[in-house]
């Protein structure tokens, strides 16, 4: 028999996160403590996004109560029934792998034996061109070299003195750029973006245009002259006939997987294998939840593409809460570790 404690918490951000949809300064998750009749224990983390997941409901503490007593009941995940609830699957998820582990190292990879690290990119925010840049110049100091720029908040014109900037003094070959639009553009104006970005050596563009315009983006897949990845466009796309209807109608160049938004693990496993399938790169990134749910995202992603991972994958927000959880995770340079050290003192 299982049992599972919910607890919520309020998570405060040391710094304002803007993005074009609006600039969160505190993040709610809701934490599940999973125990059985012998003694065995995990914790996940539910985290939906406010106005993004799928799963952000007016009654979500009622909701995911509900999915825990049933999972208990039971003591199966029911993987169908909660498609349409991705935070709570990733939690649920989370806290049965956990209890089975017996640690924080959730699979056996070279990563939770800290044999390796993961490559990541380093985030900078939207902000005034002053506060981009220095925190541009912070994350190349402290040796990241894939950066990842959140646009579309200030003027392009600005955004992009910015990157070229950034090009002037570090080539491609030094500094991978990718920039997330987070859906700001217009479909009419965004081909014309793309093709002023395309001029500074973008790696690749996030959702230039709002989800849910199939057409739109397929078009700007065909004619951009930077590869597209897909993030918001596969929120709520839960059933694999959709994901397959959704890949061949748009055809990206890349799709991004935050377990918490895009089904989970199970979820995230299955978006990868029907991409991979059609030639279509993925990497996986958080969606800013605690560290309870980034060691579980780079636990997964380590068993997903590992061992010897080369594309930086979005991992680097372990140190934006004031009032984090502690995990033995590490940035060191531009790689996250799992200390094994101190992963023993977090079984």
């Amino acid at each position: 028999m299982y049992r599972i404690e919910i607890e919520e918490r309020l998570l405060h951000f040391k710094q304002p996160a803007g993005t074009s949809r609006g600039v969160y300064t505190t993040r709610r998750s809701w934490f599940l403590t999973l125990t059985d009749d012998y003694g065995r224990c995990g914790v996940g983390e539910c985290a939906p996004l406010p106005q993004l997941s799928c799963d952000d409901i007016p009654d979500y503490g009622a909701k995911l109560r509900a999915v825990c007593d049933q999972f208990c009941a039971s003591g199966v995940i029911d993987y169908d029934r909660l498609r349409s609830f991705p935070s709570m699957l990733f939690g649920l998820e989370t806290a049965l792998q956990h209890l089975h582990a017996g640690s924080h190292r959730l699979f056996d990879t070279p990563f939770a034996r800290g044999e390796e690290g993961i490559p990541i990119n380093g985030l900078v925010w939207m902000g005034s061109f002053d506060e981009m840049l220095s925190r541009m110049e912070e994350k190349m100091n402290a040796g990241f070299r894939c950066i990842k720029l959140k646009i579309g908040a200030i003027d392009f014109d600005e955004e992009l003195s910015l990157i070229r900037r950034i090009r002037e003094r570090f080539s491609k070959e030094e500094i991978e750029l990718r920039v997330d639009a987070n859906g700001a553009f217009a479909p009419d104006e965004a081909l014309d973006k793309l093709r002023l970005l395309a001029r500074y050596d973008i790696h690749s563009i996030e959702q230039p245009i709002r989800q849910g315009q199939w057409d739109a983006m397929a078009r700007l897949c065909r004619e951009s002259p930077l590869p597209i990845a897909l993030d918001e466009e596969l929120i709520g796309v839960n059933e694999p006939s959709r994901k397959e209807a959704l890949l061949d109608t748009i055809s990206p160049a890349y799709i991004i997987l935050k377990p918490s938004l895009h089904g989970g693990m199970a979820g995230t496993k299955e978006w990868i294998s029907l991409a991979q399938a059609r030639g279509i790169g993925s990497w996986i990134t958080s969606a800013l939840e605690s560290n309870v749910g980034l060691n579980a995202i780079a636990q997964l992603t380590a068993l997903v593409y590992g061992p010897h991972i080369s594309m930086p994958q979005g991992l680097g927000t372990g140190l934006l809460f004031t009032d984090n959880i502690a995990m033995p995770l590490e940035i060191r340079g531009d790689m996250l570790w799992y200390d094994v050290d101190k992963g023993s003192l977090h079984a």
